[in-house]
């Protein structure tokens, strides 16, 4: 049987074991799906286009150069009509081919690739190349039906030569890997057009082409774009680690030598893994095949321990590289089912599950006993991917009731008026102003197709290959020309073993002879996560014993531990202001084994410094409930290490708000009669939070606000702090007082302005709207900042820093992410920030105004202008609500 075939009739293979979901109960959800899209691409054409992406806290168009930079993650924009491009074959996935043909003729009309703007290479190949080549092969689909697109003659494909042609000269380097950014107007020309000057690259970023370059030679009949991208799959694949067959995450694109040398299957390496799979099934080459199944077997060798996915070193993998995994790896049991190794998939897709569950969503990062690492979650579709794969693969309707779930959780999280908004915080529930493209090209596609029925889809889905990010490319590319110019690179005859090939394709009756057995898989793990599993012991090579050093037993005037530390790589850094850092330079250290000691020994003094230091406290939520909003305005806001822990509370503490006088809070409270039973607003400055909160108490107030009077200050820019006390003992302060950055409390005082009466819920993380208060899941997240460990080829791991009263007292400090660290502080004086600097805030200014101020940086849309924009939505949702929805 061909091999291409095979695979394909695995995804055909449809066993329905236990108890269906009802074909009305699937249209029901189907056409939820198509509600959503609707909502979240309607809003985008309403009131972000031509713009990349929609801002939908906002209801405004993200433009590149016209909002604050978000780093590397504004690579992806190039002011291309970037969501439109990647939503073309999503349209006619869902029947809407009438939209799909205006959202075809605003593209031709409207869009322009020749922009003098640096892109990201990988991006713009799978979102734009992918979208336009996605978009014609719908096109070519319809037109040759005969009834739609008669007009067309394939202006999208000679659009995605035009951009293919402006990417291939980021391949001119000495390796055949392309440089990771170029200008889309001048190319690689130097520090002139802000590009050429990189000298590292991710292994996905190089090894993600071959789909989109190949499928564009094969549409026009130029070898040359699939001809390095073949270049570059063949130099990654000279360059991995021949002993472990494993490739690292980041590569030299000149040297090829390993940046960094940490391999797994998720965040910088997933889909060139992905690609080689799904190059075979594409092109038929059996080359890719051959390749991948070598990668495969030391993957579930070295870095899957069911149902787990840790990222190993590629010299020693052994040697696990991190105790967290990252959400982008819930792909990977969707490529399994692709392999046929169906039964590892269902374990890892069931903890992802179990952790979607516990949180709503997948966090950006998780660590081994399933608690938050990372908060965020931008609407990653990888999860509702892997359960398409797997329903199609098992025919088991359990996966049918994790994509309700999925769907669930993003109309009561996620949606707001105008689109669907990612969280900012998993945590609290708090939204982040973006609605990527990868949502809609993605999310969508495959929540439909999970609920479709045959006769539901315009076309045989089975004739194309999904790329990363899910657009259809026809298998029918396998046979076009291709006369490619480069020889794929065989290096050995030991490759080319038929012993390194898997042929064969399983049988799915053999695989679920019985109809427990997926659920038997499930079982164990769901437990586990229930329980929280203890993170695995990390590992020691054969007779090494026990680090040399604990944490617990460290004197940092003990000589003798000093000297281990020293051949540890470790060093004792004292500050100027009494406080000591530790510092590891890996590459110090004595030995390779001392230098992994090292980094055992300062995760045992981050455990065990989180442990003396006062609890930490996760950010808290600020929800406005009062009408307009409904629930679906959250604002992130800081913790009190005093008052009422509302983690503790099931309800919360709801009230309306009202502007202290005066506005410091610093003396009695003059307006006494308009605080009592209300939560009152205070500005920062000039006194201790514990003062302010006892002065509106005393007045009467049930909670308290306090907005920063930094003017422009935000939580996208600026760490979130804890409020710390007075000093003195604050038990006798019984409410709660929150913290909001001057962008967010001028959000709250703009409403209060309009509407005089605005009711909100101060909560550990935000509330369904209209639903009862659930449960408080089991499972405590992690109220710490990220913490990372680099690879021992790293030149340096930094700690954290605390005051120390005595010197013994030493706490490593950790990497910390911008969007999530921690600081503490009260006011007027500054207590050390939870980074690797502390660094006293500026004196502030005792004339400062106590009125309450606008931010003229926020949106210049009004409130009343927000909310006419808004109103239909709202409409809507009430509908929903009665649809039961």
């Amino acid at each position: 049987m061909p091999p291409v075939l095979c695979l394909l009739m695995l995804l055909g293979a449809l066993c329905r074991f236990g108890e269906a979901m009802s074909r009305e109960e699937k249209q029901k959800l189907r056409n939820q799906v198509v509600e959503m899209f609707d909502h979240a691409y309607q809003n985008y054409m309403d009131h972000a286009y031509p713009a990349d992406e929609l801002m939908p806290l906002t209801c405004r168009g993200r433009v590149r150069g016209l909002e604050p930079s978000r780093g590397d993650v504004d690579d992806a924009l190039g002011k291309f009509s970037l969501t439109l491009i990647d939503t073309l074959d999503t349209l006619v996935l869902l029947n809407k081919t009438t939209e799909f043909e205006a959202a075809v003729r605003s593209v031709l009309s409207d869009v322009r690739l020749d922009n003098d703007i640096v892109v990201s290479v990988f991006e713009t190949n799978i979102r734009v190349l992918g979208g336009l080549l996605g978009g014609h092969s719908m096109a070519v689909m319809l037109k040759e039906g005969g009834q739609n697109m008669q007009w067309y003659q394939d202006e999208l494909l000679h659009m995605a030569k035009d951009l293919g042609l402006r990417l291939l000269p980021a391949f001119n380097t000495s390796s055949g890997l392309p440089y990771p950014r170029i200008n889309l107007k001048h190319g690689v020309r130097g520090p002139e057009t802000r590009t050429g000057t990189e000298t590292d690259t991710c292994t996905a970023c190089a090894g993600t082409m071959i789909l989109e370059f190949a499928a564009l030679s094969r549409f026009t009949g130029d070898p040359v774009f699939e001809d390095h991208a073949r270049r570059a799959l063949d130099f990654l694949w000279e360059k991995r680690q021949r002993n472990s067959n494993l490739v690292g995450t980041t590569i030299n694109i000149h040297s090829g030598e390993w940046v960094r040398r940490d391999s797994g299957v998720g965040a910088g390496i997933d889909s060139y893994y992905e690609y080689l799979l799904k190059a075979y099934i594409l092109l038929g080459d059996d080359l890719f095949l051959q390749r991948f199944n070598i990668h495969y077997a030391s993957i579930m060798k070295y870095i899957s321990q069911p149902p787990l996915l840790l990222d190993v070193h590629i010299h020693k993998p052994l040697l696990p590289a991190r105790t967290w995994m990252d959400s982008l790896l819930a792909f990977f049991p969707g490529l399994q089912v692709l392999k046929g190794d169906i039964r590892p998939a269902i374990e890892t897709h069931e903890m992802l599950y179990q952790v979607t569950k516990k949180h709503n969503f997948l966090p950006e990062a998780f660590t081994t006993d399933f608690r938050v690492h990372w908060a965020q979650h931008p609407l990653r579709p990888e999860f509702a991917e892997s359960t398409y794969f797997l329903y199609k693969a098992t025919g088991d309707p359990y996966y049918l009731e994790a994509g309700r779930t999925i769907l669930d959780n993003l109309n009561r999280f996620a949606r707001v008026p105008c689109g669907f908004a990612a969280m900012k915080d998993v945590r609290t529930g708090s939204h982040e102003d973006r609605m990527d493209s990868f949502f809609l090209a993605e999310m969508f596609k495959y929540l439909f197709l999970l609920f479709a029925e045959a006769e539901d889809i315009p076309f045989d889905v089975e004739d194309y290959v999904f790329t990363t990010e899910a657009h259809l490319l026809p298998l029918s590319l396998s046979t076009a020309p291709n006369s490619s110019s480069i020889p794929s690179n065989r290096t050995s005859d030991e490759e080319l073993d038929d012993s390194n090939f898997d042929w064969t394709c399983p049988n799915t009756q053999l695989l679920f002879p019985d109809p427990a057995f997926p659920r038997s898989l499930r079982e164990p793990i769901r437990s586990a996560v229930d329980k929280s599993c203890p993170r695995p012991a990390p590992y020691r090579e054969p007779g090494m014993g026990r680090p040399p050093l604990r944490a617990q037993d460290f004197m940092a005037n003990n000589p003798e531990h000093l000297e281990l530390l020293r051949r540890m790589g470790v060093s004792l850094v004292h500050l100027k202001d009494g406080r000591v850092q530790l510092v590891q330079h890996a590459t110090q250290a004595v030995s390779a084994v001392a230098a992994e000691d090292g980094v055992r020994f300062m995760q045992e003094m981050m455990e065990l410094s989180s442990q003396q230091q006062k609890e930490q406290l996760p950010p808290r939520a600020i929800q406005i409930v009062s009408h307009p909003f409904f629930g679906r305005v959250v604002l992130t806001a800081g913790p009190a290490q005093f008052g009422t822990d509302l983690s503790k509370s099931s309800t919360g503490v709801r009230g309306f708000v009202t502007v202290a006088e005066p506005y410091s809070g610093c003396t009695e409270i003059t307006n006494g009669e308009y605080v009592q039973g209300h939560i009152a607003l205070l500005q920062r400055g000039q006194c201790m939070f514990a003062e302010k909160a006892r002065n509106i108490q005393k007045a009467g107030a049930i909670g308290g606000i306090v907005i920063d009077d930094n003017e422009g200050s935000s939580s996208d820019t600026a760490p979130l702090f804890q409020m710390a006390g007075d000093g003195r003992s604050t038990d006798d302060v019984t409410l709660p007082l929150l913290f909001l950055f001057h962008k967010e409390g001028n959000i709250l005082l703009e409403a209060l302005k309009e509407y005089r009466e605005v009711e909100v819920l101060l909560s550990d993380k935000a509330r369904d709207r209209g639903m009862d208060v659930q449960e408080e899941e089991n499972c405590q997240t992690e109220a710490t900042t990220p913490t990372s460990f680099k690879p021992v080829s790293q030149s340096q791991m930094s700690t954290d820093e605390l005051d120390k009263s005595v010197p013994e007292e030493v706490t490593p400090a950790k990497e910390v992410s911008p969007a999530e660290e921690l600081r503490i502080e009260e006011e007027d004086r500054a207590v050390p920030p939870l980074a690797d600097t502390a660094l006293p805030e500026e004196e502030r200014d005792s004339e400062k105004t106590e009125e309450p101020r606008g931010d003229k940086d926020l949106s210049s849309q009004s409130v009343d202008q927000l909310l006419a924009d808004w109103q239909e939505d709202l409409e809507a949702f009430k509908q929903m609500e009665k649809d039961d929805l």
